[in-house]
């Protein structure tokens, strides 16, 4: 991994081109950190104290160590190389206010510009839990951020506000897009609190492809949205509400059925007609097919529900009703991702610590980016799982891996800024 003396430049190099967050530096290696610094036009034009590539790692630093003050991040991540004693150039550890002027400086667009270059499925193909019929099983879903109540995070986020109660803090909205088997988030759009979560999955349809199925639960569903969804080219498998309506126009072998989706301008003209007696043409373009699965659960307070499946999975001989019903459940781990972030992640006040909308963005996406980080050093330590263990990433400890990962920060060997292996870096 690269670790030791060569992490510097000996007696030439400064002292923080050797800054970086260990094992996290094998994903966001220093050469993919330039270019994405070039991309987004944050590269000095002048030596600094702070240079941009060092603020990038110090802010996904500050994501591990989120009850840590600013300068106390920034002692973890210098200390293993004042022990180390590589450089020549007198430095001292920044003040709070000079960390945030940094971090102003440098904004919110390369860490985006970084989790869009990183953040892609990692599952191998025998990560349990990970496939379904050869798809990648994926899920999308929603979170809500507390976020500094400020002037700036106020008037861009606002606060949630209904007649009973507003929210103390102004809160953002995110929707991601989550590999199931893994918890790796590969796609991720966020906004304030105003912006609804359908709207937000729109801003992600890109990472939608071909070979996956995704799961969704009920809120997400629209008429539109399904049929952008359904263009991406990804299988669907949605709960909806028992508002839709979906007509039964074939019985299949495996107990779903066959039915359709119309627009509901068209089901109102639909409706117009029939009552005057007439007939409507309903152009072929228009009818979605789908298939619909339903069935009972008793919750544990022992009601029981019924759940209410579309997909765009024609065949049940490709993914028969009561698989896709066990699938849907799968849904629960992006809650699990959210529960990662919030709880072990974040401080145990639950709220980002930026000041300023640019930089809750950039906040926000230093979180995603170090989640992804550890979920991939967890996958990766699955693989090394005897095989009777069938590669489990969920038989390990998220908790525990982080703080391996915060671990390795404090010491002189997690300052690599070796690239992974294969990066050609």
């Amino acid at each position: 991994m690269g670790y030791g003396r060569d992490m510097v430049n000996e007696g030439s190099g400064r002292f923080t081109d050797g800054i970086s967050v260990g094992v996290l530096t094998r994903i966001f290696h220093r050469d993919l950190v330039d270019d994405v610094l070039r991309e987004t036009r944050k590269v000095e034009l002048r030596s600094r104290l702070l240079p941009a590539r060092v603020v990038v790692y110090y802010v996904l630093a500050l994501c591990l160590f989120c009850g840590d003050a600013y300068e106390e991040v920034m002692r973890k991540l210098v200390n293993g190389l004042r022990f180390l004693q590589t450089w020549t150039d007198d430095w001292q550890v920044p003040t709070s206010s000079a960390i945030s002027q940094a971090r102003t400086r440098l904004g919110a667009a390369p860490l985006a510009g970084l989790f869009d270059r990183v953040a892609v499925p990692i599952a191998r193909p025998g990560t349990r839990g990970a496939w379904f019929h050869g798809r990648r099983v994926m899920a999308v879903d929603g979170m809500v951020v507390d976020v500094p109540d400020t002037d700036s995070n106020r008037e861009e986020f606002g606060k949630h506000v209904t007649k009973a109660v507003t929210s103390p803090f102004p809160q953002v909205r995110l929707v991601g897009l989550a590999e199931c088997g893994t918890h790796a988030v590969v796609a991720a759009a966020f906004d304030s609190q105003r912006i609804g979560e359908r709207e937000l999955l729109r801003r992600i349809l890109g990472g939608l492809q071909a070979g996956m199925v995704v799961l969704a639960d009920r809120g997400f569903y629209s008429y539109e949205l399904w049929r952008e969804a359904v263009s991406a080219g990804a299988d669907l498998v949605w709960r909806v509400t028992d508002t839709v309506d979906l007509p039964v126009l074939e019985w299949l072998p495996d107990g779903s059925y066959r039915s359709e989706l119309l627009s509901a301008e068209l089901k109102a003209a639909l409706r117009r007609r029939l009552k005057r007696g007439g007939t409507v043409f309903v152009p072929d373009e228009e009818r979605v097919p789908v298939r619909v699965v339903e069935y009972m659960v008793t919750n544990r307070d022992e009601t029981t529900e019924t759940i209410r499946l579309i997909t765009s999975i024609l065949d049940p001989a490709e993914a028969p009703a009561v698989e896709l019903a066990a699938l849907y459940h799968e849904r629960w781990e992006i809650e699990l991702i959210f529960d990662e972030i919030e709880t072990h992640q974040m401080a145990e006040s639950r709220v980002l610590r930026s000041q300023t909308a640019e930089l809750v963005r950039q906040e926000i996406w230093a979180l995603l980016l170090a989640h992804y980080a550890v979920r991939s050093f967890m996958r990766e330590a699955a693989d090394d799982l005897d095989d009777d263990l069938d590669k489990d990433v969920d038989r390990l400890s998220f908790i525990r891996s982080i703080r391996v990962i915060r671990r390795q920060v404090l010491n002189q060997a997690g300052f690599s800024p070796s690239a992974p292996p294969g990066s050609g870096s």
